[in-house]
């Protein structure tokens, strides 16, 4: 059975593009991941269809309503009988790293609330317990970019999604450090050479290489990724 994706969202008409491109649209065609979109603002229930108000106490933007996006989860999760892992996207959710995307791609069934505004009303956090995820230590206009970066990193490393069996294995964080340097034809180019090592056909020979330069670039780029790596091999 594929992994179910549920996308909540005000702006499903931003998912058609890149679900239908690249990887997402390859897992789907391979049978090995469906999306479903649920458009938030189908709940609400006044006839202006708002989903937010202002904050209380004051203050700038608006709040999207506890009980629009409540009903909007609630009434997903009944179109499948599989439990679904509620994510909400929000710059105060846990930074996704490599480590839970994996655990994420376990699962059977994502359910991930794209936000929109100033941000949610607390209790949303509070009564459905989401994952609060977010993609960096920075501000978006809303969720959806987030939520496309969490299912493009997902549905990549879904069994036979990316062809080849070790597609993912040594890409960059796949095991805690980034990846080595890739060359393609010409040989030569504006005086820079293709190492002479990936031309040898010593297949062994080219993978102790690559594995030092994923150490020496993961030293020198990303020494935070370093140290952890150095500590999970000691250990």
């Amino acid at each position: 059975m594929p992994l179910r994706i549920d996308i909540l969202t005000l702006f499903p008409e931003l998912f058609g593009p890149f679900l239908s491109t690249s990887i997402p649209k390859r897992a789907a065609e391979k049978g090995k991941v469906e999306y479903c979109l649920t458009q938030i603002r189908d709940f609400a229930t006044d006839a202006h269809q708002s989903v937010d108000d202002k904050p209380f106490g004051g203050g700038p933007g608006m709040v999207m309503m506890a009980p629009i996006v409540f009903d909007a989860v609630e009434a997903t999760e009944k179109q499948d009988s599989r439990p679904a892992t509620r994510i909400l996207l929000t710059p105060q959710g846990k930074v996704l790293d490599q480590p839970l995307i994996e655990q994420l791609a376990a699962k059977e069934r994502l359910l991930l609330i794209a936000g929109h505004y100033e941000g949610f009303d607390e209790r949303i956090s509070q009564g459905l317990a989401p994952l609060e995820l977010s993609i960096g230590d920075y501000v978006l206009s809303g969720g959806e970019l987030a939520a496309m970066v969490v299912i493009d990193a997902v549905v990549r490393l879904l069994p036979g999604v990316l062809g080849a069996a070790d597609g993912a294995a040594d890409e960059t964080f796949a095991d805690g450090l980034i990846e080595y340097p890739q060359y393609t034809r010409p040989r030569e180019f504006r005086g820079m050479d293709v190492p002479d090592v990936l031309l040898s056909g010593n297949h062994g020979l080219i993978a102790r290489w690559r594995q030092e330069q994923r150490k020496e670039r993961t030293r020198q780029r990303r020494p935070d990724l370093w140290q952890a790596y150095e500590r999970k091999n000691q250990a």
